[in-house]
């Protein structure tokens, strides 16, 4: 059985950061540019529905797949298992399935890069030997799915190669890639429940412009030039003077705030201040799908929700 990653490794330290919340967008988009991952979103998904309930919910099991321990294997069975029904046919006629190796591959990639483009805008950057460790860890992680894939990149040279050409030759604009990126008119999130509409309305305009103008500055030049966006270096600039805002800002939060609640429960498991044996902590109840999906695993929640335990946290 593949061996979990525990506190020592690069992912723990970095991973649940809230920060990479970030690149959330930036995520979703490149995911959705595979044909094969966006023809399934077009087809399968209610993402559009409730986007934040369900960026908030899937965030528990992806980073439990770094933090569980010992029960991070059964995550990932669980994460991989929320795929199985989605397959189909796309509009060229092609059959595709979120299982198909290619296809799941590339998403795990895309969260392996989260944290690392995090830490290059808003962080200290990685060092070429924390890439190649961050990538090594990634291949542990890949591991715990059981899906096999006979041509993976083994080391973060080999890694970089995959990705220019993904980004390149296989990456498309399609309609999956361009909803995820249409935030105009986006719905409170969960947490704001309490906010005025008429005053979300008012934030909600630099809240989705500023995350669009975010997500296209951590694009790759040809991902970029394929959906069409310019970027100047008024832009890069502006980004790196935001980012430095950013990172000293991050030093006055208090560090154990400064973790998603998977990831901060998992420290305190490390530490000894929770039982190992303690219950996983869940996505708070608001960010349940509607009732009538909750038996559907596609909508990234068990067969039968019940026992979901309050993280205690904002998502």
């Amino acid at each position: 059985m593949p061996e979990p990653l525990g506190p020592a490794s690069l992912a723990w330290q970095r991973g649940g950061d809230w920060r990479t919340i970030l690149m959330s967008l930036w995520a979703g988009s490149m995911q959705n540019m595979h044909p094969q991952l966006g023809a399934g979103v077009e087809e399968h998904s209610n993402f559009f529905d409730e986007r934040w309930q369900r960026l908030y919910r899937s965030i528990y099991p992806i980073l439990g797949m770094i933090y569980d321990g010992p029960r991070a294997p059964e995550t990932a069975r669980q994460v991989r298992d929320y795929h199985r029904t989605i397959h189909g046919v796309d509009k060229h006629g092609q059959r595709y399935s979120a299982l198909n190796p290619d296809t799941f591959f590339w998403a795990h990639c895309t969260f392996v890069m989260v944290p690392i483009l995090t830490y290059e805008h808003f962080g200290v950057p990685y060092t070429a030997a924390e890439k190649e460790q961050a990538w090594t860890e990634g291949l542990q992680w890949w591991a715990l799915y059981g899906i096999n894939k006979h041509d993976v990149p083994t080391d973060w040279a080999s890694f970089e190669r995959y990705w220019d050409d993904m980004c390149t030759n296989v990456l498309e604009d399609n309609q999956a890639t361009r909803d995820v990126l249409d935030i105009a008119r986006i719905a409170k999130p969960p947490a704001l429940s309490w906010l005025p509409d008429r005053m979300w309305r008012v934030l909600r305009i630099p809240v989705s412009r500023g995350f669009v103008w975010i997500t296209v500055g951590m694009y790759p030049d040809a991902v970029r030039g394929r959906l069409g966006f310019h970027w100047t270096r008024r832009d890069e600039i502006a980004l790196r003077t935001a980012g430095r805002a950013v990172r000293m800002t991050w030093r006055l939060v208090p560090p154990e705030r400064r973790y998603h609640p998977r990831a901060r429960d998992a420290w305190r498991r490390a530490h000894g201040r929770t039982p190992a044996e303690a219950p996983l902590v869940e996505t708070p109840a608001r960010n349940l799908p509607p009732l009538q999906h909750r038996a559907d695993p596609k909508h990234y929640v068990s067969a039968a929700p019940s026992g979901v335990v309050q993280s205690g946290g904002s998502t």
